[in-house]
């Protein structure tokens, strides 16, 4: 029988919106994961899904898996026969597993001996008796947080499923399938049709659920029609769709039947702040704010509707007056937050608790102001600035429009401090102090908005981590992972040179007692840390090898500005013609320095040098090191690295030449000293060692 297109689709309730591309996405992988599993063979994956459902087309299925040869491994033969060559009972106890005469068993030799074997042949079971129980193996394996159940059965799923379609071909593959009984109904629209939609066969689907059912379940191409229809509107009335991309999925996962709509909104409200009106529109109602060519708020918005309505204009007044009292709301808390100053309200922070265990919303600024001191001074500037800003970065958590849109925290702080008459500098702090928010996010642009940055995220790193709610697994209900990264990127990228170990020791020591010892629990934390910027680098260059990277790290550099000069020093190194030579010596050399227990540090005695390859390598790394000293002082590692790499001729003479370990204890010690100054004159850039010598 030739094989044929599956689909599986499974309806409910409506999904969560922010989750449906990554339920998509997962059970297409998983389901492809247990079908190759189970041996059946097939095409490319396709996946589908719409608010109410999730599906899966599978192309060219075969209908059965393969039969498959089976050997089964018996006894020694030298268990299993006598000494004559006749079967022993273990001999013959195997041959009747099996049910065949002994002269059926065959034999199987390994590197550990002959064991007696018999082969069978495993007949392929039908693809319709393995999928139900694959689905629903799949349907386990998806990424919910949280399950629910309904009606009487036992199944647990994100939404209650009403139907499950299941077809192989043209054929239903009846099964049961989240404790729903499988066939070729589904369902359209909610509104615009009436009745199940039946689907004859797997590549009908999309068609048949779009001119019967009026559902676009093609997510792609609903997004893309989406994105099509609201920049198109935004066009029409003369202006652009602002931050669309943060939206597309989102709506796409809210609409089977999308038609892209303009409304308005009383022109007053642009005289609140332009992210108060756009968190409006885009956090409550997943509306799409428009600019004109200038980048200015235009009094209109983009909505997109689940049907296409004969009367357009009383689906546009309707979405109109759901957002004027929103706005109204905004213009409200607006208003009325400004009567009371940031500084006023910084004081209630103390009967606010920020974490137990780590006091409240003022300790943690207290300590925030202690840590942002620290680093101003590192970084020899003044910090009245940023230390008043460090005292009032919280307060806005306290008014009402942070209360009604919590995204805007941090943003309102600026307005409230500029309108208090607070610093410019403070304002722009205090604005910038949550930044960077997610992956695409920039860094703080001022550098106080920096310092302050670095001291709140290390701060909570530091506190959550001495009351022990530090990341497990995948869980990070704080996300201090993502304040790691924020720290890594805010420091390279904006070039804070700092000393990360001395930072962390600093946030620790801020922090309540906790029962971790405070070095070992800095420790931890620049190795928490570290490991996110193992990532940042290796993300952010394709081209960047693990081994590079691990070079760099295992000197523990206290600056990360430092760290990248080492790092892009190294990768410059590896294109030397010297590298692999001098990689492949300092892999040797500590070799040899482990095997020998010399720790290195030992000096060099002249006098005991004896072959002309060492007294040549001596003078050489005498040279070397006055020459390297002041560009490591410079921190001019790819200078350094280039100096040492004439180090190659007088190495490759010495290893040529020089018996190292040889009979004389004090000429074998003056040897692996003199590696041991060679060895350490590359650390003092990385461990060489750890690079690819091929």
């Amino acid at each position: 029988m030739k094989p044929a297109d599956l689909l599986v689709e499974i309806g409910t309730e409506e999904l969560p919106p922010k989750a449906l591309r990554g339920l998509m996405d997962a059970f297409a992988n998983h389901l492809g994961a247990v079908i190759d599993d189970a041996r059946l063979a097939h095409g490319p994956i396709h996946a589908y899904a719409s608010p109410r459902r999730l599906a899966v087309l599978v192309e060219n299925l075969e209908h059965a898996q393969e039969d498959r040869e089976v050997q089964h491994k018996g006894p020694p033969v030298s268990v299993a026969l006598d000494e004559s060559g006749e079967p022993t009972p273990a001999g013959s106890k195997f041959a009747l597993k099996w049910a065949v005469d002994f002269s059926e068993v065959g034999r199987s030799k390994t590197d550990k001996g002959e064991w007696l074997a018999y082969s069978s042949v495993e007949k392929g079971q039908p693809a319709a008796d393995l999928l139900p129980a694959l689905i629903d193996k799949s349907l386990a394996a998806l990424p919910i947080p949280r399950r629910m159940r309904w009606g009487e059965g036992s199944a647990e799923f994100v939404r209650p499923v009403h139907w499950v379609v299941l077809l192989h071909g043209k054929q239903v593959i009846a099964g049961v399938v989240m404790g729903i009984e499988t066939g070729r109904q589904s369902q359209g629209h909610r509104f615009l049709t009436s009745g199940p939609i039946t689907i004859t066969q797997p590549a009908d689907y999309l068609d048949s659920l779009e001119k019967k059912g009026h559902v676009i379940a093609d997510f792609e191409r609903r997004r893309e029609l989406v994105r099509a229809g609201v920049e198109a509107a935004a066009h029409k009335a003369g202006g652009t769709v602002i931050d669309g991309e943060a939206l597309y999925d989102e709506v796409a996962s809210l609409v089977e039947w999308p038609v892209p709509l303009l409304g308005r909104f009383d022109e007053d409200f642009l005289l609140l702040p332009r992210e108060v009106v756009i968190s409006t529109l885009t956090s409550h109602q997943r509306y799409f704010a428009v600019a004109n060519p200038a980048g200015d708020l235009l009094p209109l918005f983009i909505f997109v509707a689940n049907l296409e309505s004969r009367e357009p204009d009383k689906v546009r007044d309707g979405n109109e007056r759901v957002i004027r009292p929103r706005l109204a709301d905004a213009a409200f808390f607006w208003d009325s937050d400004r009567r009371k100053a940031l500084a006023i309200r910084q004081e209630a922070l103390r009967e606010v608790v920020y974490q137990e265990g780590l006091g409240s919303l003022y300790d943690k600024c207290a300590r925030i102001a202690s840590i942002v001191t620290w680093i101003a001074a590192q970084c020899g500037v003044d910090a009245t600035s940023v230390e008043r800003a460090a005292m009032l970065c919280k307060s806005d958590l306290l008014t009402g429009m942070v209360g009604e849109f919590p995204d805007l925290q941090g943003v309102m702080g600026r307005y409230y401090a500029a309108s208090d008459g607070e610093r410019q500098s403070v304002a722009d702090a205090i604005g910038e102090h949550y930044r960077p928010r997610h992956a695409r996010d920039d860094p703080p642009a001022t550098p106080d908005g920096r310092m302050l940055a670095v001291a709140d995220k290390v701060d909570s790193l530091a506190g959550l981590f001495v009351i022990g709610k530090k990341p497990s697994g995948k869980r990070d209900p704080f996300g201090l992972r993502r304040a790691a990264l924020a720290i890594v990127r805010i420091v390279i990228e904006c070039g804070l040179d700092i000393d990360l170990k001395a930072l962390i020791a600093v946030a620790v020591a801020a922090q309540p007692p906790g029962k971790t010892d405070a070095r070992e629990l800095g420790d931890e934390l620049y190795t928490f840390i570290t490991d996110r910027l193992r990532r940042y680098f290796l993300d952010r260059d394709d081209s960047l090898a693990t081994e590079t990277f691990d070079a760099v790290l295992i000197r523990r550099p206290s600056s990360l500005v430092d760290f990248e000069h080492r790092l892009q020093a190294v990768q410059g190194f590896l294109e030397l013609d010297a590298a692999v030579s001098l990689a492949a010596a300092n892999k040797r050399i500590a070799n040899i320095l482990r095997q020998a227990g010399e720790a290195g540090g030992r000096d060099v005695k002249k006098k005991l040098l004896a072959e002309p390859a060492e007294v040549a390598l001596h003078e050489a790394l005498g040279k070397a090191g006055k020459a390297v000293q002041p560009l490591l002082e410079a921190r001019r590692y790819t200078d350094v690295l280039r100096t040492l790499a004439g180090l190659r001729e007088p190495v490759d003479k010495f290893f040529d030449d020089v018996l190292i370990m040889a009979d004389d204890e004090a000429i074998k010690k003056n040897r692996l000293a003199l590696l041991g100054e060679l060895r350490a004159l590359f650390l003092n850039v990385a461990d060489i060692s750890r690079l690819s010598a091929g």
